[in-house]
């Protein structure tokens, strides 16, 4: 028989509480468990200390025994000390697809024409620095000289 430590959801709809319980891999979610060693309820605050209630001598004891933990429950016993689980790294994950990365390269395009054209019609308007039609003021020369 393999066993697993996972959760167990409880609680009203949109209201979530879990236990943490030992169980036959091959049961139900919710179903028979063999012994019950802890509780986590995720509505409470991440600092707070009820958040996630752990047996750590029972968990030991199935780590023990050969049970198998869930990501989730892995989590709470690293947090807990009880088991030293391994960083996992996916930075494919938080990469964007493939459409949305050609609406970012369109919207770039678009960006780059906006402001070509905006640079071009100020352009236009401006008249150009060092023009022969601009004389300095009368004051000007007679403050330098």
């Amino acid at each position: 028989m393999s066993v697993s430590i996972r959760l167990s959801r409880g609680g009203a709809k949109k209201r979530p509480y879990y236990r943490i319980v030992v169980a036959n891999s091959r049961a139900p979610r919710d179903g028979r468990f063999i012994e019950k060693i802890g509780t986590y309820n995720p509505l409470l605050a991440k600092d707070d200390e009820k958040r996630v209630i752990l047996d750590t001598e029972r968990a030991k004891h199935w780590l023990a025994m050969g049970a198998q933990p869930t990501d989730r429950v892995a989590r709470f016993f690293d947090a807990a000390g009880v088991k030293e689980r391994a960083a996992r790294s996916n930075p494919d994950k938080g990469k964007p697809g493939e459409k949305a990365v050609e609406r970012a390269e369109e919207r770039a395009t678009k960006a780059a024409a906006a402001e070509a054209a905006a640079n071009e019609a100020k352009s236009a308007t401006d008249p150009v620095e060092g023009a022969p039609d601009a004389a300095p003021a009368e004051g000007a020369e007679t403050a330098e000289a």
